[in-house]
């Protein structure tokens, strides 16, 4: 029998509503239970395939090709359940699902209304993880008290209250800020989030609390009285030192455990051994290295998120820490100022992103990388700029543009027209809608014998997810080739780059795939551990 488990949040967003069911879900993992983790976004895009990372951080990439919510990074990351497109939702998918519909006379006349059509919409999305796993974790964006959420709210407790209280369990995030000049956490925030929540019908049945600081067990009895929980399920969420501390502080305050009273469960303890090593490793690192993450996006750290932990994940599997040092390129599209913020790195990885902007500091930055030997790695757009950069300073094809930035003399990254995915041809036009119309999702890939990323992955033959409009023309392949970059990775045949890699520097490697969305802290990919690897040893001679 599924079991649901509800996350809502109240007081303030960014609370970490997604960290905290990642966790949840890999302590009930560790107690032997299978889980599937989803999450309903109350926003009226139809995905956040065509929002700001300014705005949204980063777009994850499911490999069935569903650009989703950074969320989903977190689920796979933590349980290791590869994600896909029916585990999150938006406002705007549920309104398109109900007005194709109507268009097609499926109410048969009937008035659309937001209940009973959305919410059952919405109760479909739900239904349909029934009997899928042993617990369905469903997390709620946005925060209570929103008036985009209501519909989600109002379906959450009608899906509650026809699968009765043996089935469902609704867990509300709140935050007790510390008011500096009286010397106390508050409550107060948290009693009017919880009665915001009561008001739309849902009796929250455990209560997260955030903090920065410990919270007195008196404090806990109040906020139980005061909101109607056992004592017990008023819980203690403090700040950790680093993410993957969560499930080792969840567990040690309880959380897992009142959860599976609340079902009237009893499970063996969990084996939660595999997150103390990682947490030792972290803590207690044998060396430190120094990453520059060239981007665009570099003001908001989540338009990175799966970049930022892969990152660490290299760390913990070579028992370094990893710093980020974060490189804003387009400060540097018209000035060599890159130069001096490039010094003394161990790493350089220039991420991918969209448009003109920041192009030509990225592709200093990959100059910069090859001429002083410094480890490199570049990730889709970065690929794309290294080879731009090796065209113009190596192979003398000074023209070398991509047609993303306009018309250029020698078009060496031009835009996908048709390309196969499986044992179907896809097709695209310049004028075609930006949402969900790029490469994306996981595709083969053929590596060749005896490259450098052939050993790294111990096979020739690899599965990556794509997100990308653009490819490197491979008409210039045999000049760059002549000039030290291999095109050591391609499609199965034979006809899109996947991989380039230099053979004349000790570690380049350009990818127009995005290996961070497969990382794990528990499953590091190996180019990120390859690449950290590489820094190790960088900078031992620096």
């Amino acid at each position: 029998m599924t079991r649901f488990i509800f996350i809502t949040g109240g007081v303030v967003s960014s609370l970490g509503k997604g960290l905290g069911s990642a966790a949840l879900g890999a302590l009930l993992q560790a107690r032997g239970f299978k889980v599937r983790l989803c999450k309903m976004d109350p926003y009226l895009n139809i995905d956040p395939g065509t929002m700001s990372p300014f705005q949204h951080g980063e777009v994850y990439v499911t490999d069935d090709g569903a650009e989703t919510d950074l969320d989903l990074g977190h689920y796979e990351r933590f349980t290791g359940n590869p994600a896909c497109k029916d585990d999150n939702i938006t406002t705007g998918k549920i309104y398109m699902n109900v007005l194709q519909r109507e268009r097609r006379g499926d109410y048969l006349g009937a008035t659309v209304q937001v209940i009973p059509h959305i919410t059952d919409e919405i109760k479909n999305f739900i239904r349909e993880k029934d009997k899928t796993a042993d617990f369905v974790l469903v997390e709620i964006g946005g925060t209570v008290g929103d008036i985009e959420s209501l519909p989600f709210l109002e379906s959450i407790r009608q899906f509650g209250n026809e699968v009765g209280r043996d089935r469902a369990l609704f867990v509300h995030v709140t935050l007790l800020p510390y008011i500096a000049a009286a010397g106390e956490l508050k409550t107060k925030p948290t009693q009017h989030s919880v009665k915001e929540l009561m008001s739309v019908g849902i009796s929250p049945g455990i209560l997260l609390c955030r903090a920065d600081r410990e919270i007195e067990q008196d404090e806990l009895r109040k906020i139980g009285l005061f909101c109607n929980i056992a004592e017990k399920n008023v819980i203690p969420a403090l700040d950790v030192k680093t993410i993957y501390e969560v499930p080792l502080s969840y567990h040690k305050v309880g959380l897992d455990t009142q959860v599976l009273d609340y079902f009237g469960i009893e499970a063996a303890a969990p084996d939660l051994s595999k997150w103390e090593e990682i947490v030792r490793r972290i803590k207690n690192p044998e060396g430190e290295v120094t990453i520059a993450l060239v981007g665009k996006y570099t003001n908001l750290a989540d338009s990175y998120k799966s970049l930022n932990e892969a990152l660490i994940h290299g760390g913990i599997a070579n028992k370094n820490k990893v710093h980020i040092k974060f490189v804003e390129s387009s400060k540097f599209d018209d000035n060599d100022g890159i130069i001096h913020e490039l010094e003394g790195v161990n790493g350089i990885l220039v991420a991918g992103g969209f448009g003109e902007r920041g192009a030509e500091g990225k592709i200093k930055a990959a100059k910069f990388a090859r001429e002083r030997g410094v480890p490199y790695f570049g990730i889709c757009f970065g690929l794309q700029m290294a080879v731009i950069e090796a065209a113009r300073n190596t192979a003398g094809i000074k023209g070398a543009g991509s047609t993303e930035f306009g018309k250029c003399d020698v078009p060496l990254v031009g835009m996908m027209t048709e390309w196969v995915k499986g044992n179907a041809k896809e097709e695209r036009k310049a004028n075609d809608d930006l949402g969900g119309t790029m490469r994306l999702g996981a595709y083969p890939a053929t590596l060749a014998k005896g490259s450098k990323v052939a050993e790294i992955y111990g096979s020739v033959s690899i599965s990556e997810r794509h997100r990308h409009r653009y490819e490197v023309n491979m008409n210039y392949r045999e000049q760059l080739e002549e000039k030290g970059l291999v095109f050591s990775g391609v499609s199965p045949d034979g006809k899109l780059p996947e991989i380039a890699e230099r053979n004349d520097h000790p570690w380049f490697i350009g990818v127009q795939y995005h290996p961070e969305l497969k990382s794990k802290p528990f499953d590091p990919h190996p180019l990120f551990v390859s690449f950290i690897d590489a820094a190790i040893k960088q900078g031992r001679f620096v």
